[in-house]
């Protein structure tokens, strides 16, 4: 048996989190499961710590604050024991060997470096969009932007970035340029050989960095569609334009690490125009939708309801 440490982050997640925690304790080759408590409530603590007395496996970095998740993952990693990195979200829910069945699947690959992940599946059991994803460039970034997969969508020039709507066998191990950070695993060797993650990204694209990163030193990128791990995506309770905006920041740290002098300086340039763009119509948007739902609730339960529910705890320190 391998032994494996599942590393989550977790800010202000919701009760799923529990639900994540136990699936993964109860795989057979998970060793230790580190959660690095990037900023949750104190009741969300006092019952990770009553877990915690239960279950040994159980470790809970905390008292460091919201570092971000990149930086969270490696401080994790520095914390674990296990031969192979299971970096988990707090809102996946393994179901039962899963973790087992990656590790075969790996070593039958024959690979001397390598990342495997799982199908990532909605709760209504349709693939979830990330799941396994090409190597984000920043032409079919434009072409998501765009929407120019709508004009040709058979056309290679106008590939989408997401793969979850091409075809799908069940019962193939297939290598992929890119899988979700939701859910992966990968031997420490490598993972040290490549610097980890790197911590310059506060959220979102981190990951496509890594696998990035990772490839370059020759390692294969395995997607396991047969094991089919549920996400429960935004069960944080954070203000989603914060998260956008760090979306965006990564996106145009992610260009200009990756593919400065090699596209034109214009072209990234007009990418991240539309980049900020499409930020700004979302906030408008979302805001929007906020104002609308405020006016609706307040119509319905009153000023007092209103003025009781935005008193509720806000996050301070939002990613």
């Amino acid at each position: 048996m391998t032994a494996v440490s599942v590393i989550t982050v977790s800010y202000r997640t919701g009760p799923v989190l529990g639900r994540s925690l136990r699936a993964a304790l109860d795989q057979d080759d998970v060793a230790e499961v580190i959660l690095v408590d990037n900023g949750n409530t104190d009741a969300v603590l006092a019952e990770l710590h009553g877990l915690a007395a239960r279950e040994p496996k159980l470790t809970i970095l905390s008292g460091h604050g919201n570092i971000g998740f990149a930086c969270a993952c490696n401080l994790g990693a520095q914390h674990a024991t296990g031969e192979i990195f299971f970096f988990l979200n707090p809102d996946a829910v393994l179901p039962a060997g899963a973790t087992r069945e990656l590790v075969r699947e790996a070593k039958r690959s024959g690979a001397e470096r390598w990342a495997i992940g799982p199908k990532l599946i909605n709760p209504d059991g349709t693939e979830q969009q990330g799941s396994r994803r090409d190597v984000l460039t920043p032409w079919n970034a434009f072409v998501e932007a765009s929407r120019l997969y709508k004009i040709a969508p058979r056309h290679p020039h106008f590939r989408r970035f997401n793969s979850h709507g091409t075809e799908c066998r069940g019962d193939e191990v297939q290598k992929v340029p890119c899988l979700s950070g939701a859910a992966f695993l990968v031997p420490r060797e490598a993972f040290e050989e490549v610097g980890g993650f790197d911590e310059r990204y506060f959220l979102h694209v981190e990951d496509i960095d890594f696998f990035v990163r990772l490839s370059k030193l020759g390692a294969s990128i395995l997607f396991v569609p047969k094991v089919e791990v549920t996400h429960y995506k935004s069960s944080s309770r954070v203000d989603p334009l914060k998260i956008e905006r760090r979306k965006k920041q990564s996106l145009n740290l992610y260009f200009a690490t990756h593919y400065t002098g090699i596209y034109p300086k214009g072209f990234l340039t007009l990418l991240r125009g539309m980049l900020w763009l499409s930020f700004g119509f979302r906030a408008v948007k979302l805001r929007l939708k906020s104002f609308i739902g405020l006016c609706f609730f307040a119509l319905r339960h009153g000023p007092r309801a209103l003025a009781r529910v935005r008193r509720w705890p806000v996050d301070k320190e939002a990613p």
